[in-house]
């Protein structure tokens, strides 16, 4: 009797999670013009205007012309920027609409909702990331050196990001709240994290406070995975997106379970 009770439950969980997953995906398919198309025009215009124009003055860096050395940070920085602003905003509009009290009070495990929406913000983090780097090949040649490093960077940090808007999105108490985060912290951590630059080219002193930006390990061994350059240790990297994962993840269970914003 206790294998088709296992059973029975497990389908619950699986059914609620490929649901909130294709929910998810259908959501930002469906207004794909604004989900998906602008971050390809915003991208576009910086390898016109910084790696064309600018670039072209600046010559080489890290050993690389201006243009390919930037573009694996802009692709990053296009995945965890859509990663995080999916979950963000389509959590705290389920949360505005009061549905998300029907998940609160369903058979389905906290971990396992998380999960479905983390999972949405990565499928647009990482279609962004294709757009992007596809237009990118119109602009410089690019290959890529080391691809499981690639995914691995590229699927941990969409989780990462993903994990922080549903976070963001939790203590929102209305829209404008979810834009807060985003414009006074990832923007400007994203610019000092060496998408544009080598932190070599720093003083010693503003090296050592560059690596404290999180996102500088994210961009660095993404770069590391296409050109085979890094201003950081690799395995320190991943090793660090596994970590703030497994407590942003736990943190945000916990958030669940409590209720948190959620519950009138």
């Amino acid at each position: 009797m206790q294998q088709p009770i296992h059973r029975s439950l497990f389908s619950i969980q699986w059914v609620a999670f490929k649901t909130i997953v294709v929910k998810e995906v259908r959501r930002f398919m469906r207004i794909w013009q604004q989900t998906l198309i602008p971050p390809a025009i915003t991208m576009t215009l910086y390898f016109i205007i910084f790696g064309n124009l600018i670039g072209s003055r600046i010559g080489d860096m890290g050993g690389f012309d201006y243009m390919s050395f930037i573009v694996p940070g802009l692709i990053m920085m296009s995945v965890i920027t859509n990663a995080y602003g999916n979950v963000a905003s389509s959590f705290f509009g389920n949360k505005f609409q009061r549905s998300v009290e029907e998940l609160m009070v369903s058979p389905v495990f906290p971990s396992v909702i998380l999960a479905g929406y983390v999972m949405g913000g990565v499928a647009r983090g990482v279609m962004v990331g294709l757009i992007v780097t596809l237009l990118s090949l119109y602009f410089t040649d690019l290959k890529v050196h080391n691809l499981p490093i690639v995914i691995i960077v590229t699927c941990l940090s969409a989780i990462l990001f993903s994990l922080g808007g549903f976070i963001n999105a939790v203590f929102a108490s209305k829209f404008d709240d979810i834009t807060i985060i985003p414009a006074f912290i990832i923007t400007p951590l994203t610019y000092l994290g060496g998408v544009f630059y080598s932190i070599s080219l720093l003083p010693e002193f503003w090296q050592d406070v560059s690596k404290l930006n999180p996102i500088l390990y994210i961009v660095n061994s993404f770069r590391y995975g296409i050109l085979g350059e890094s201003d950081v240790n690799v395995s320190v990297a991943i090793a660090m997106l596994v970590m703030f994962i497994a407590i942003l993840s736990s943190f945000s269970v916990w958030l669940l379970k409590r209720g948190t914003g959620m519950r009138s």
